[in-house]
């Protein structure tokens, strides 16, 4: 998975080409850490289709309040530079999260 940083996010993401996932994390979210697997699990299924990110939002505050990432975890679907779906909070379960990719790839 290509990690994402303050620095970085603008060129890969919002300038970036075709569909990626982008999921928004935090030191300490103990829903974040237990949907990270499956992440990791989606990007081996479908990781040819679409791309995986993740931006930890402890390091990038000011990036995650930009995209009004504002409780976490957040599951987000980026097209073109532009956020076309998410997932927040209790909606980011494991089942939803592949759902939503499934609609995209």
């Amino acid at each position: 998975m290509f990690e994402l940083d303050k620095k970085n996010f603008q060129s890969e993401i919002l300038e970036g080409e075709g569909y990626t996932l982008v999921d928004f994390f935090g030191d300490g979210c103990e829903p974040c850490a237990a949907l990270m697997p499956h992440i990791l699990k989606f990007e081996e299924s479908y990781g040819d289709k679409i791309r995986f990110t993740s931006l930890n939002t402890t390091k990038a505050r000011r990036v995650a309040i930009s995209q009004q990432v504002l409780g976490l975890p957040v599951i987000a679907i980026y097209k073109d530079g532009e956020k076309i779906d998410e997932l927040v909070k209790d909606d980011a379960t494991p089942h939803a999260v592949e759902e939503m990719i499934k609609k995209y790839i």
